[in-house]
């Protein structure tokens, strides 16, 4: 090895190439070697179902620069200084002789390379399903660029008129509006769990997406388990067996998530974590001081939680990359942890989140209590406004956020709100505290109360007593459930609520929240009142009136109309107020 200091980097696809441009624009005079097993480099992952849907044209624009070059080895040696070895596998690492052992895939050739200082960013690998007929022709994972490439080119031939995604996880979802909205290709969606982003979005968001995809056209399966694949009659054709049902396919997605790619670490006798990745410390070091790791192969520390948590996201390793570059190139930069922060979209709805959910919350000890609101993103008579769904997390003692969730038409309006609200979370931030959020306000952009305040004015008022709230689950296991203790209170105008009234009948009480208090005698005190108006406002208005005369079981439905009709469960036209 020469005098220079190498430093060997192992993956080239997002860490890795943050990181080896940092360290020589640190240290011009260190020799930085970026090494991957693959064909395509430093391309951003997160853009294939952009291609697979025909959004994006060519392969390449996923592998360009900002400024539209390509990220090629030869761009890599001549623009930034970095060495690429492409079709390359790292077999082994040697930490006593710091040396790398390599495998060139397409001579064979074996041989050794030192290192002073080693990077490793091998990334994540798709979840193995073990089933039988998951190596049959048409069946395929979309984790790189290979398999996007194989998936438009089967598509773009007409060969695909039938697709199962195994899994609702966001790369199914993905896939699933690739698939539907410009190919036109029947789509359907097999998930073993009850509910779409299982262990992610919160259930009563879940079912607003679930909604949006029938709307769509997608085949929803959920709570159903894949137990086979099987050749069909025709030549390519496949079918997938479920615990329901046979569904044929041209074209079938494993989509059931991603696992670290740690075996070379943990070949090497590098520490992992609980979960299987990388154990690192805030400095991004493993437990040998001159390896570092980072991106979707290691462990990242909640900050809510307190513990490791697997989080794979291009993000992540980016910010992770320059963090690393800093030290290996001689600083002492620290990556204190996260909060999760994600953003999807589906079809015409936009997800995003960050924090705990409501389930996760309450499962790491904290006594937790959830807030929703549905309220204009911009002034209500700004032309271009529409709804946004947001929930809120926080602790019932310490009155900490825990997390905050969402879903929108416009996107930009809703990962701004949760982007805001993930700084205030990373930082021990209270319901006081995103309550006195200052926000930018002008009518195209915002209310004047702006969505995250009231968000916060609502969970203030929940933690105070003062609002007594039901979900929409509720309404579906209890009212449309046909309890007999039931009844729902509409406290708009008649005309609203007049649709109500005919399917429901007397379980569906209209008293208008203006005139409450002069008819108090015609509201039921021998029943559970879930008191509804179009978003949750006047209702609250409504449940005060009701507490101030002594009416105690009445119950403000989170959301209002609006998350019922959202969610699926009425379906009923009334006219605008």
């Amino acid at each position: 090895m020469s005098d220079k200091t190498r430093v060997v980097i192992i993956g080239a696809v997002a860490l890795g190439p943050k990181a080896a441009c940092r360290i020589k624009r640190l240290r011009p005079d260190f020799e930085v070697i970026l090494v991957d097993q693959q064909e395509y480099i430093s391309y951003g992952g997160c853009g294939i179902p952009y291609y697979i849907s025909g959004d994006l044209s060519d392969i390449k624009e996923l592998m360009t620069t900002s400024f539209h070059m390509l990220r090629t080895p030869e761009f890599f040696e001549n623009a930034k200084g970095v060495r690429v070895r492409t079709r390359t596998r790292a077999l082994a690492v040697d930490r006593q002789a710091k040396v790398v052992r390599l495998r060139d895939l397409v001579s064979g050739r074996e041989e050794d390379l030192p290192y002073n200082k080693l990077v490793l960013a091998t990334g994540s690998r798709p979840r193995r399903l073990a089933l039988p007929g998951i190596e049959l022709p048409g069946v395929t994972p979309v984790a790189n660029l290979d398999h996007a490439v194989f998936i438009r080119e089967k598509i773009s031939r007409g060969q695909v008129e039938r697709a199962v995604i195994i899994g609702a996880g966001a790369i199914g979802l993905e896939m699933a509006e690739a698939f539907t909205d410009l190919w036109g290709i029947e789509t359907s969606l097999v998930e073993i769990c009850p509910q779409v982003l299982p262990g992610v979005l919160d259930p009563g968001l879940a079912q607003m997406v679930v909604q949006h995809l029938q709307e769509k056209g997608v085949n929803l399966y959920l709570s159903e388990k894949v137990q086979e694949i099987r050749e069909g009659q025709e030549e390519g054709a496949l079918k997938v067996i479920t615990s329901a049902r046979e569904l044929p396919a041209d074209l079938v997605i494993t989509a059931v998530g991603v696992e670290p790619n740690a075996d070379l670490a943990r070949e090497a006798g590098l520490r992992l974590g609980p979960l299987g990745g990388i154990a690192v410390n805030e400095y991004l070091q493993t437990s040998d001081p001159d390896i570092y790791a980072g991106g979707d192969c290691i462990e990242n520390h909640h900050l809510l939680s307190g513990k490791p948590v697997y989080f794979p996201s291009g993000s992540l390793a980016n910010r992770q990359g320059r963090v690393i570059g800093t030290n290996v190139a001689g600083g002492r930069a620290t990556f204190p942890g996260i909060v999760g922060s994600f953003a999807l979209k589906v079809f015409d709805l936009a997800l995003a989140g960050a924090g705990l959910s409501l389930a996760a919350a309450r499962q790491e000890g904290f006594d937790a209590v959830q807030a929703l609101v549905v309220q204009s993103d911009r002034a209500h008579f700004y032309h271009t406004q529409d709804l946004l769904y947001l929930t809120l997390v926080c602790d019932r003692r310490t009155r900490r956020l825990l997390g905050v969730q969402g879903l929108a038409s416009n996107g930009d309006a809703l990962v701004g709100r949760i982007d805001s609200i993930a700084a205030l979370l990373q930082h021990g931030g209270t319901v006081v505290d995103l309550s006195n959020l200052e926000v930018a306000y002008a009518p195209p952009f915002a209310a004047a109360m702006d969505i995250v305040n009231a968000l916060a004015n609502t969970a203030e008022n929940i933690l105070d007593g003062y609002n007594q709230t039901a979900e929409v689950e509720d309404f579906r296991r209890d009212f449309l459930g046909g309890a007999a203790d039931v009844l729902c209170l509409d406290v708009r105008a008649p005309a609203n609520a007049r649709p109500f009234l005919e399917r429901f009948g007397p379980r569906w009480l209209n008293i208008p929240q203006e005139t409450l208090n002069d008819r108090l005698e015609e509201v039921p005190r021998d029943k559970d009142l879930l008191v509804v108006c179009n978003s949750g406002v006047r209702s609250y208005e409504a449940l005060r009136q009701l507490q101030a005369a002594g009416i105690t079981r009445a119950y403000n439905l989170q959301g209002g109309v609006a998350a019922l009709k959202k969610s699926g469960a009425v379906s009923l036209d009334e006219p605008e107020e």
